[in-house]
């Protein structure tokens, strides 16, 4: 018998901190978090043009961390990338494979290893992830009942511990 989905996530729990009332990230640091989306109507030209200029900003600051990530599925193995630029740093890629997962838990573990590598860097304040998945990042943040709250709860603790550090830090989608 195949026992891997009736696994007890031990980061799951209905009254983990980081989704009741008055812990959540929402709830004290909604300043802290901004989603960036491209409208689909403008050209190619123009979202090339704003992620250009995003980059480019974030290049010169030694406290912004610049992160790209993509996942996909192929034959049953998906596979996470991820690529993180620090100010005055060779661009630093990571790849994860896997088997059994959907392509929504494979962005959500690209887009949690990220903030924890960025927000293991003591000067980063500010951590910007450029994603094809923008409704999967906004999961991040809906704390109603859905199949992915352990990766939920996973990522908040994550930003959560990132958000303390200083009153200044932030991340951008």
């Amino acid at each position: 018998m195949d026992n891997r989905f009736n696994e007890i996530f031990s980061s799951f729990t209905p009254l983990h901190s980081e989704i009741s009332p008055g812990h959540r990230i929402i709830d004290n640091f909604s300043d802290c978090f901004f989603f960036n989306l491209h409208n689909k109507q403008k050209d190619d030209k123009s979202r090339a043009y704003q992620l250009d200029n995003i980059v480019i900003e974030s290049s010169s600051s030694s406290s912004t961390a610049i992160i790209v990530t993509d996942a996909s599925i192929k034959n049953d193995i998906a596979t996470s990338i991820s690529y993180m630029h620090t100010y005055n740093r060779p661009i630093v890629k990571t790849v994860h494979h896997t088997v059994h997962i959907t392509s929504t838990e494979a962005e959500l573990f690209a887009i949690r290893y990220s903030i924890n590598q960025a927000s293991n860097h003591n000067n980063i304040f500010k951590i910007i992830i450029v994603t094809n998945s923008i409704h999967t990042a906004k999961r991040i943040f809906d704390l109603s009942s859905h199949p992915f709250q352990a990766h939920l709860v996973a990522i908040l603790a994550e930003l959560h511990s990132f958000f303390i550090q200083h009153q200044n830090n932030s991340i951008e989608f």
